[in-house]
């Protein structure tokens, strides 16, 4: 780190200092697992498929499940970096008190944070859009592989990978669906897609987590959509101070009182290191 940086992140470091710590984390913190981002900076502009437009029929869910059939082969093999690891061990030394975060990779559980809030949702998990229930996204993947022999090898390996457990893929023409082996409905990621709305009781949950913070730290987040930006706000309105680690600037950098532009998985165990010294 040049002079600046380092002088950032000492302020950092003094604004968490013995403070009960609540975390927000975002897409940049997973960055370094290999999976990709909607904003960071280099990030290639990319549209997400919307909650509306995935209702609206088959030929989209085709398309949407096409194209998460081969992008969950890849990313159900990513494994948590040192920006996750940092952030477990501040839970593990007393310093975290809890997680909110708007991956839905579930990387912080694999790294072993335990008071974590998948504001969300998971990927991992799946829900019929007629009944309700909830099967294993590797479930799922199993059936999908069976309908659809030799799909992901066809797709190549130079598909290239996309946010959220998604792939680059045009040719989705023939994929054949899975439905609800319950009601025969229609199967959905778990997660909260643009233009849906995060459960209100998960945004309580969030809200109450920020209301007990002695500060918080956002950590790779552009803070760019509202569904984390108003816990920043939030936060500021009710005078618990916010720190902000991030490659590039964010939506909420008016309402921090520290700005550390680096990367989570450079800046977080340091963070970790010295509460961990400290406890």
């Amino acid at each position: 780190m040049d002079v600046l940086e380092d002088e950032a992140l000492d302020r950092a470091l003094g604004v968490l200092a013995r403070r009960p710590l609540v975390a927000l984390t975002g897409a940049g913190l997973s960055t370094d697992s290999g999976i990709p981002d909607y904003r960071g900076p280099g990030s290639p502009r990319r549209t997400p498929m919307t909650y509306q437009e995935f209702v609206s029929g088959e030929p989209a869910q085709r398309r949407y499940w096409a194209r998460s059939h081969v992008g969950w082969a890849r990313m159900a093999h990513a494994e948590p970096n040192a920006g996750h690891r940092a952030i477990a061990e501040l839970e593990r030394v007393g310093a975290l008190h809890g997680l909110v975060t708007q991956n839905v990779d579930g990387l912080h559980h694999a790294a072993g944070s335990r008071a974590v809030i998948d504001l969300h949702g998971r990927i991992a998990d799946v829900v019929c859009l007629g009944c309700g229930a909830r099967t294993p996204r590797d479930e799922l993947q199993g059936r999908l592989a069976a309908l659809n022999p030799g799909f992901v090898e066809a797709a190549g390996a130079a598909v290239e990978a996309a946010p959220d457990g998604d792939a680059a893929l045009e040719a989705t023409d023939g994929f054949r669906l899975a439905t609800c082996d319950g009601c025969g409905g229609v199967l959905k990621p778990d997660v909260v897609f643009f233009g849906e709305n995060v459960p209100r009781e998960r945004v309580a949950r969030a809200y109450a987590m920020v209301d007990a913070a002695g500060a918080l730290l956002v950590a790779g987040s552009s803070l760019t959509v509202m569904s984390g930006l108003r816990f920043v706000r939030h936060a500021h309105k009710i005078g618990v101070p916010v720190v902000i680690v991030n490659r590039g600037r964010t939506r909420g950098d008016e309402f921090a009182e520290a700005l550390v532009d680096g990367g989570c998985s450079d800046v977080l165990p340091v963070i970790a290191a010295t509460a961990a010294n400290a406890a």
